[in-house]
């Protein structure tokens, strides 16, 4: 494994928030605080294992979640976007309304300065299923015959010239599928999404808003897409209440292990979303005894990993939670998950040999859980 104590470091930086200095611009409260928190010893628990157990140090702060009042931050920089948008793009005739999706969401982020997917949804215009009870009652007569791509394509263009006249110092940047505005007076970066509401058979039948889609523009493609953010974040937050947090833990340790791959330059195709879905998988028992030792939760992950390495028929059955698509669909993502398998190993081995495993290199991977199973090291 790479160097522990630059690990160590790096790990922090993500935490403190001097890991990306260039991505957004920091008030002064924050910058002064970021500092601070560079230079002292930390108050986080995890840190106090750092000398005499680098590895199990590095392996449960890699696990644990962003302060609370930083993700706030994160979370009001959306809303600060959203009140300056609706306004706006209401006085163009586009009403909207705004939900967060993704990683600060789940609070599967693992950065102080997490940058924020905010939908914002057309009001005007929704699709529906057409063998859902609502629409066999009719309720969608009426509604009037418009193309998505031509409703999103006109929304993106209002988005793009709204932040550009409520934050003129900021810099927005059209992507394909969301509109990205940094810097100025923002303290996160904020990927705005143009989107609208799809009412699925599920969601017509139950009502609740996790049933929903909804339907984004990929500009690139030329092509809609159509996703269920809100199932999605519905059944990771289900699997994790029933692990007692052990699932978000395990999702935030594939992810460090990632971001540090890609800090020594090795590439690990693999997105974050799809990190998430695959430990949703994960055996729920070995999850949920994380609340006892989180080394089971370390443990757990790299057998979920190397068995789907291995097992490659098995790991291309797997579904994202959403249910729209199967996780493992490109060969790059299989390189991704062998990397990250291999990498997750070797930690496993580093952290045993520091639990008094004398050689793990000659150890069975079964005997090294057992071995991280009984130490009852937390946060």
């Amino acid at each position: 494994m790479a160097d522990i104590q630059k690990r160590l470091i790096q790990l922090r930086a993500r935490r403190v928030g001097d890991d990306r200095p260039t991505r957004t611009l920091l008030d002064a409260a924050e910058t002064r605080d970021a500092l601070i928190k560079s230079l002292t010893p930390s108050n986080e628990s995890w840190e106090e294992k750092r000398q005499s157990k680098p590895f199990t140090a590095y392996a449960i702060g890699a696990m644990q979640p962003v302060d609370a009042q930083y993700t706030r931050v994160s979370l009001e920089e959306a809303k600060r976007v959203e009140d300056q948008l609706k306004p706006r793009l209401a006085a163009r005739g586009i009403p909207t309304e705004y939900r967060i999706q993704g990683s600060v969401a789940l609070d599967v982020h693992i950065r102080r300065v997490s940058d924020v997917d905010l939908l914002a949804l057309d009001r005007s215009h929704l699709t529906y299923d057409r063998h859902g009870v609502m629409a066999g009652r009719g309720v969608y007569l009426g509604l009037p015959a418009r193309m998505s791509s031509t409703v999103l394509t006109n929304l993106r263009r209002g988005i793009i010239t709204c932040l550009e006249d409520a934050f003129p110092r900021a810099t927005v940047e059209p992507g394909s599928k969301a509109v990205s505005i940094s810097g100025g007076s923002l303290r996160r970066f904020v990927d705005v999404v143009p989107s609208h509401w799809h009412d699925t058979a599920e969601y017509q039948l139950s009502q609740l808003e996790r049933d929903r889609g909804v339907t984004i523009l990929d500009v690139k493609n030329g092509k809609t897409i159509e996703n269920l953010p809100f199932l999605h974040i519905h059944r990771i937050t289900e699997q994790c209440n029933a692990t007692y947090g052990g699932l978000r833990k395990a999702i935030r340790l594939c992810k460090q292990l990632k971001a540090d791959m890609e800090a020594d330059g090795r590439t690990v195709a693999l997105p974050s979303f799809d990190i998430a879905a695959l430990m949703y998988h994960a055996n729920e028992l070995w999850l949920r005894y994380g609340i006892v030792s989180e080394m089971s939760i370390l443990g757990e992950a790299q057998r979920h990993l190397d068995y789907l390495a291995v097992h490659r028929t098995e790991a291309k059955k797997l579904k994202t939670p959403d249910g729209l698509r199967t996780i493992l669909d490109t060969e790059k993502k299989f390189e991704g998950l062998t990397s990250l398998s291999v990498e997750m190993d070797d930690l496993v081995r580093q952290v045993a040999r520091e639990h008094g495993v004398a050689d793990p290199a000659k150890q069975t991977m079964d005997g090294l859980r057992s071995t991280l199973r009984s130490v009852t090291a937390t946060a």
